[in-house]
């Protein structure tokens, strides 16, 4: 544990209160072919996808075959002669395209390299293998009780203006890591519904998800159950049961969640508690950690007044876990801390329409947004904006009556609370599919936080539509699990 300073500031959760309106949430949270110079595909009917990681994927390339472009040599000419009627530029000879086998104990890697290095070699690459294309959409009936009836309430994981998780989901399938699986993600937060424990109940989505290493560094037991709902929510988006006929969808819903209470009933947390909750998933072995609280910028205007949360997250950092937090809901233009937080990637929230929403934060420093619901904010050069129009919230299974206001509440009743828009609801969706980015290697194996920050941000749709990224109000766009998470973004050559 971490050394608790005497007047620890509290930090807040990103998301509207309940009965808060959108705008007072301001104040509160991837055969052949002959082509000259150009890569070669092995290429199927439904569709083409490179493959190519350092030891990403069991069939990413055959293992004892390279492809090899060999170039004719180029004839000779005397110096300043030309022939009569060659004005034009002279047609190129075509780079030959060859299948070359292997020695079984030869590496494609080093194959591929050495071949590279010959002269009249135009290009060496393995021959990759593809696999269709397509999408994967679960039965999960939301409040309908009809097949997929998720689709008319989780309008922020449809592509679009969503983050595209059919596709997502489709491609952790085909690499056999379903939903993120073998993957840790620590919601630090005001708890979570996960087990039955007296007044308190599982959230019927949560039964079948794997919940590990749960603490309460509020209450200081091991049984940090929520008693606000937020906390229930974020989980929900990252981890909640899919595929099941119950409920809504997670993102990644494959992952391990590991409750970790920082955030007390009033949604409020000390530095010091975060700074605790912080190392302690680094210490349980959580791979990507989810702060959907900020400290308002007006009070918490540099990192040396948070230094326990700087040295936790450094300490994230360098042991490779990918840390992700809300920008916050002050309508300000600089991010909140611990967002701000060199290496943290920090999340904006977008609308229905793909619009800024009416009350994120932006600014220097801004890496992604993603949706979070409620109005679009005024921005006359976006025509994706209207601010007029009343636009959706996001939604997720969570407490339906929790305590509030001082009244009493309930720990058993569950449902679709149409309250909760803010950049505590498009955290959670990037570390969702930051989770999905490590477990389906496309990376490789281990990847460092700031590789995966940057193939979340190299696969984003930049925002405005037809503009270039980054930019202040969208940093470098809305986030896309689907494009994320193909084989076709990540065409890294082999290593070995």
């Amino acid at each position: 544990m971490t050394e608790r300073i005497r007047h620890p500031r509290p930090a807040r959760r990103c998301s509207a209160g309940r009965g808060r309106s959108p705008s007072a949430v301001a104040t509160g949270r991837r055969c052949v072919v002959a082509l000259a110079g150009a890569a070669l595909l092995s290429v199927s009917l439904l569709g083409c996808y490179w493959l190519g990681i350092a030891g990403a994927r069991a069939a990413a390339w055959l293992p004892h075959r390279v492809i090899v472009g060999y170039a004719p040599p180029q004839p000779r000419t005397a110096a300043g002669h030309r022939e009569v009627g060659t004005d034009a530029a002279p047609v190129q000879p075509q780079v030959r395209a060859v299948v070359e086998n292997l020695a079984r104990h030869q590496s494609v890697g080093r194959a591929v390299r050495a071949l590279r290095r010959r002269p009249g070699v135009a290009y060496a690459y393995p021959d990759y293998v593809a696999r269709a294309a397509g999408a994967f959409y679960p039965d999960d009936p939301g409040r309908s009780d009809t097949r997929r009836g998720w689709e008319q309430m989780q309008w922020n994981m449809l592509a679009g203006t969503g983050v595209d998780a059919p596709q997502a989901w489709f491609n952790l399938l085909a690499d056999k890591r379903a939903g993120g699986k073998g993957v840790t993600v620590a919601v630090l937060d005001t708890g979570v519904a996960y087990r039955d424990w007296g007044r308190f109940r599982i959230s019927p989505d949560f039964r079948g998800t794997r919940f590990v290493a749960p603490y309460d560094f509020v209450k200081h037991n091991r049984y940090p159950l929520d008693r606000s709902g937020h906390g229930t929510f974020v989980a929900g988006v990252i981890g909640e049961r899919t595929n099941n006929g119950v409920g809504l969808t997670g993102l990644a819903y494959g992952v391990s969640i590991m409750p970790v209470r920082v955030l007390n009933e009033s949604e409020e947390g000390a530095e010091s508690t975060v700074a605790d909750g912080i190392r302690y998933a680094v210490g349980h072995g959580a791979r990507v950690i989810n702060l959907s609280l900020e400290f308002p910028p007006n009070r918490v205007r540099s990192a040396s007044q948070i230094p326990l949360i700087v040295q936790a997250v450094n300490v994230a950092l360098r042991h490779r876990v990918v840390v992700v937090a809300a920008a916050g809901n002050d309508n300000a233009s600089q991010i909140a801390y611990p967002a701000r937080i060199p290496g943290v990637i920090s999340v904006g929230a977008t609308t229905k329409d793909g619009c800024a929403a009416s009350y994120t934060n932006f600014g220097p420093g801004l890496d992604l947004v993603a949706p979070g619901g409620g109005d679009d904010a005024v921005m006359p050069s976006d025509p994706a904006c209207d601010p007029n129009r009343s636009l959706p919230p996001v939604y997720q299974m969570t407490l339906s009556d929790p305590p509030f206001g001082g009244l009493p509440g309930n720990f058993d009743r569950f449902g679709y609370p149409g309250l909760y828009v803010g950049t505590s609801m498009a955290a959670p969706e990037v570390s969702g599919a930051a989770a999905l980015v490590i477990a389906s290697q496309v990376l490789g194996p281990d990847p460092t936080p700031a590789q995966v920050l940057r193939q979340l941000e190299r696969t984003a749709t930049p925002l405005p539509a037809g503009t270039t990224a980054p930019n202040l109000r969208y940093g470098y766009g809305l986030l896309n699990a689907g494009a994320a998470t193909s084989p076709t973004a990540a065409m890294t050559q082999p290593s070995s």
